[in-house]
């Protein structure tokens, strides 16, 4: 019996014809998604059982199909409680997807797209989870990409229980009802057992009750009920709230022996067992037989191919230039950049819509004068930094440049799983980081974000730009707007000088280290701002000790510039400088990769911070550790000493 196409709800309710062929399908993806798990003998089989009903009827009534499920005006899924991925991909196969067979021999297999969490190399996954209470943030994105495109699509996050304690979901309940995302549709799989066993024992939370307090329309369905499925779904948002599905199930409906018993919430069952339910299910126990002998053999789907999202079509206009002594700052200039930027593109029929997220520190962060150039496309979100750093990145990946400014202990300390998730998602967010490393002010050792680049460095695709000075930082903003994949700017709050090198038609390249000072008698590497007190500590050197030494800016921490290693390699002894952690900052980078180059560096010293910082200015906070243009000139003399 062939699947009745729901696809955006073609009929007021499902005839009892749509439903009995629901519900053999539910029959054939339960043996799916057994199968896999038996096979690979490892997954989450009661989960997938308990969802069943809710991921065939979301799939079939989204207007999310094989044919455009890698286009952006559409709907859009994300599965928040990931590790039921066989009950997703069963799913997938009977909406047509993907290959069932192949599926269910290469579940969890290596090389196999079907990986154990949902990713989105997989037609129909549309964010990869698994960390659990990272959905509804995803979907908030998704749903304020739409808006700001004027597409009317609709998002539906599907949910399990257990994970319904997390902090992260109840701050993305209020972005939804403070931005009032009518389009957004949850779905809450309730079947009161999590993994260690009940779900009332583990950690007692009122469901319903903290949906309805963060002002949720809630409906309470039969989770297993096509009928009472589609009817909620169709109707959610009618009251002009987002709408919450608490669906009552049962865990592993339908499994016998697996139903109601927690052990199989994540291991896979005996093979007297599945071949009971299997049977039970009105399948030919052969099918595992076969998937098991088909498993091995090397695994032929890969899956679809993930991309960055395009470059935007945007008007990056003409670069602001800074002159003299201690004018601006450099989030300042980014602030600048980044109004001018959207006031160029703001509600331009054609352009990219950019948003921008705020998590209060508007003053602080500089996306003042762009909220008021484009309130539309300003997002202020409280204090809320996980649900924020999820949503940034889904909004990326659905046809907006999306942007989040914070500060660096909160934009990427405090956040460091969700912005993996956002680099394993391929996702194009653009976090600015502003009081990083010392350049904090007074607020002291909790505030002083002096791990950045350890973090970052810990990620594949992320960039990372630590600019030089207010004119740097205003060439790199607009280029990072217009730049695919991951980028992270990170800047201090004092204010400094205007370099003539970064002024006029200078370019940023990303990756490329500039000169500032030549010299014969070794070579200072410095991180950012700091290239300018390197700059005093060489006049320094020259003054004192009659020694010239070449002073090189590094933007790009992440991407040593090698032709710079090796000129600077033959001037003899190479500082690096940073207000950085010094065993994971740029120096650690730049020896590394050196040694992969095979680069021979006569003599190298790191010169960053071994200890947290105290509180006072940036300037008494940089000489307390050892960082004034004194201390690396008496560094540099010690290094080339040794």
């Amino acid at each position: 019996m062939s699947l009745p196409k729901l696809n955006k709800f073609p009929s007021a309710k499902l005839s009892p014809e749509q439903i009995s062929a629901l519900e053999a399908s539910a029959k054939r993806a339960r043996v799916a998604a057994l199968t896999m798990v038996s096979a690979a003998k490892s997954g989450h089989p009661a989960g997938a059982f308990s969802s069943m009903e809710m991921f065939l009827t979301v799939y079939g009534v989204a207007d999310l199909t094989p044919e455009n499920c890698s286009e952006i005006n559409r709907d859009y899924v994300i599965i928040s409680h990931g590790h039921t991925s066989a009950g997703v991909y069963a799913a997938l196969s009977e909406w047509g997807f993907i290959d069932r067979d192949e599926a269910m021999a290469h579940f969890r297999n290596c090389g196999s797209a079907f990986q154990g969490h949902i990713t989105r190399e997989v037609p129909g996954i549309d964010w990869g989870t698994g960390n659990l209470g990272q959905g509804l943030s995803g979907g908030v994105g998704f749903a304020l990409a739409q808006r700001a495109n004027g597409h009317k699509g609709r998002v539906y996050i599907l949910m399990g229980d257990g994970g319904q304690t997390k902090g992260q979901i109840a701050e993305a309940r209020r972005m939804a009802v403070k931005e009032n995302l009518t389009g957004l549709t949850a779905l809450v799989d309730w079947n009161d057992i999590q993994l260690s066993g009940e779900r009332k024992k583990i950690m007692p939370c009122n469901i319903k009750a903290i949906w309805e307090a963060d002002g949720w329309e809630v409906k309470e369905v039969n989770g297993h009920s096509f009928a009472e499925l589609y009817d909620g779904l169709k109707n959610a948002g009618a009251n002009g709230k987002p709408t919450v599905l608490l669906c009552h199930t049962i865990m592993g409906r339908d499994g016998l022996a697996m139903e109601g018993v927690a052990d199989y919430h994540g291991k896979a069952p005996s093979r007297e067992i599945c071949d009971e339910i299997i049977k039970h299910l009105g399948e030919d126990p052969e099918v595992l037989t076969s998937a098991i002998e088909r498993r091995k053999t090397p695994p032929t789907y890969k899956g679809r191919k993930i991309d960055y999202p395009p470059a935007p079509n945007i008007d990056t206009g003409r670069p602001f230039d800074y002159e003299g002594k201690k004018i601006a700052d450099n989030r300042g200039a980014f602030g600048k950049a980044l109004a001018d930027v959207g006031k160029l593109n703001y509600k331009k029929p054609g352009r990219t819509p950019i948003l921008v997220f705020d998590c209060d520190l508007l003053p602080s962060v500089m996306t003042g004068k762009f909220r008021d150039e484009c309130p539309d496309n300003f997002i202020q979100c409280g204090i809320q930094e996980h649900s924020v750093a999820t949503a940034s990145g889904t909004a990326s990946i659905a046809g907006v440049v999306s942007l989040w400014a914070e500060f660096g202990v909160f934009g990427i300390d405090e956040v460091y799983n969700q912005q993996r998730l956002n680099d394993i998602n391929h996702a194009g967010n653009k976090t600015v980081l502003t009081h990083v490393g010392l350049d904090v002010g007074e607020d002291g050792k909790t505030h002083q974000c002096i791990d950045y680049v350890g973090l970052m460095r810990n990620m594949f695709g992320w960039k990372l730009v630590v600019p030089v000075d207010p004119n740097q930082t205003d060439r790199v903003t607009r280029w990072m707007l217009k730049t695919p994949g991951d980028i992270c700017l990170a800047v201090g709050r004092s204010k400094i000088d205007g370099l003539n090198y970064y002024a006029g038609d200078y370019e940023f390249t990303y990756g490329k280290a500039d000169k500032l000072r030549d010299g014969k008698d070794g070579s200072i590497f410095a991180l950012g701002y700091m290239a300018q007190i390197a700059l005093n500590a060489a006049e320094i050197l020259s003054r004192d000790n009659n020694i010239d030494v070449a002073v090189w800016a590094v933007s790009c921490p992440l991407s040593p510039d090698m032709n710079a290693l090796k000129e600077a390699a033959k001037t003899g002894t190479i500082l690096t400088v940073e207000d950085h952690n010094a065993n994971t900052g740029m120096g650690a980078v730049m020896i590394l990769e050196a040694a992969r180059a095979g680069i021979a560096l006569p003599g190298v010293c790191t010169l960053g911070l071994n200890r947290y910082g105290a509180s006072g200015t940036s300037d008494a906070v940089r000489k307390e550790m050892g960082l004034s243009a004194e201390d690396i000139a008496g560094e540099f003399m010690k290094a080339v000493k040794k």
